[in-house]
C-alpha cells in the first residue's frame, strides 16, 4: 500500500502539478516539512525510498512532499518549452508549498531542485528553513553537463525493467561502484514509464533542446551571490565521490563562504547520488533531525 497520496495542483498559469505527500498519521505537524526537489529529466519517484524512510520514522517521522515539476512524472506537459527553466519551476515549487500550507521547510534538492533553491533564496529566502544540496552548487562543470545532455539525447527505450536497468549499470555503474543491482532496478522504475508496451524516459522530450544549443565552448553561468544568500541558512551540501558535474574545489569554496554550511562526500557515487542509501542516509537524516 502507498504510503503518500497523489495531489494535482494549479501552477500560476493554469498547468497541473502533481506531487506526492507523504503525511505520517503521527504528531509530525510539530516539525518542518521536508520537500523535495528531483533533477533535471527526473521526478517524485526519485525519493521513494528516501521519503518513506522520513515519514515512517518511528521517532521523528516528518510530513515530505516530492514535486513532479512541469513535463516530468504526471504533471501535464507545457505546450511552451521555454518555460522549462528553473525561475518558472521554482514558482511552480512555491505555488506548491502555498497550496498545501508551507510556509517553512527544509528544502531537499538534487541537481536542478538544488539551482531552484539558489532562485529560491534570491526570491523567497522566509521559506528556507534549511536546505540539502545534493551534488550541485552555484558552479558546475561543462564536462559534467555535457554528460547529461549526451545522455537525455539519446532517448533509450526498453522492453521492460531489467533492460532498463541493465543500461543504467552500464552508462553510470563506473561512477556509483557502491550500487548494487537493486538499486538499478529502482532506479530504473523511477525514471522510466510506460508507453504502448515500452518502457520510456518520463519526461517531455523538450526538456533536452536548451543543452542541445548551449555552447559549450563558453564559461557557464554562475550562482554565487543567490548562493551567498541561501549560505544563511543551515545547509548540508553532498557531493557524490565520482561526480564530474559538481567539484571538490566548488565544494570548498562554498564551504569557506558558508559559516552554515556542512559538507559530506557520498562514497562510491557520482552524479547524483542516492540519499537513501545506507552510507549517506544516516548523515542527511542527522542534519534533518537537528531541525
Amino acid at each position: 500500500m502507498a504510503n503518500f497520496i497523489s495531489r494535482f495542483i494549479t501552477a500560476t498559469d493554469g498547468l497541473q502539478l502533481h506531487v506526492r505527500d507523504y503525511a505520517p498519521v503521527s504528531d509530525a505537524a510539530a516539525r518542518l516539512p521536508v520537500v523535495c526537489l528531483p533533477g533535471l529529466s527526473r521526478n517524485s519517484r526519485d525519493f521513494h525510498p528516501f521519503a518513506s524512510r522520513l515519514c515512517e520514522d518511528a521517532a521523528s517521522p516528518r510530513r515530505v512532499i516530492s514535486i513532479d515539476y512541469r513535463g516530468r512524472g504526471r504533471s501535464s506537459r507545457d505546450p511552451d518549452p521555454t518555460h522549462y527553466n528553473a525561475g518558472v519551476e521554482c514558482a511552480d515549487v512555491l505555488a506548491v508549498c502555498d497550496a498545501l500550507g508551507i510556509a517553512r521547510a527544509i528544502f531537499v534538492g538534487t541537481s536542478r531542485g538544488g539551482l531552484i533553491l539558489h532562485v529560491m533564496a534570491a526570491l523567497q529566502p522566509d521559506r528556507i528553513a534549511a536546505a540539502v544540496l545534493n551534488d550541485i552548487g552555484p558552479e558546475i562543470e561543462a564536462e559534467g553537463l555535457r554528460d547529461i545532455r549526451d545522455y537525455l539525447a539519446r532517448r533509450a527505450v526498453f522492453d521492460d525493467t531489467d533492460a532498463a536497468a541493465d543500461h543504467l549499470e552500464a552508462v553510470h555503474g563506473p561512477t556509483f561502484p557502491a550500487l548494487a543491482r537493486q538499486d538499478w532496478l529502482d532506479m530504473a522504475d523511477a525514471i522510466y514509464v510506460e508507453e504502448s508496451g515500452r518502457l520510456v524516459s518520463d519526461h517531455d522530450p523538450a526538456l533536452v533542446a536548451p543543452l542541445l544549443t548551449m555552447d559549450f565552448t563558453q564559461p557557464l553561468p554562475t550562482l554565487w551571490p543567490q548562493y551567498a544568500l541561501l549560505a544563511q541558512k543551515p545547509l548540508l551540501v553532498v557531493r557524490g565521490e565520482y561526480s564530474r558535474l559538481f567539484s571538490e574545489k566548488t565544494l570548498a569554496r562554498m564551504k569557506a563562504q558558508g559559516p552554515n554550511v556542512e559538507t559530506t562526500i557520498a562514497k562510491g557515487q557520482g552524479h547524483a547520488p542516492l540519499l537513501h542509501h545506507p552510507d549517506l542516509f544516516e548523515r542527511v537524516k542527522g542534519f534533518l533531525d537537528g531541525r
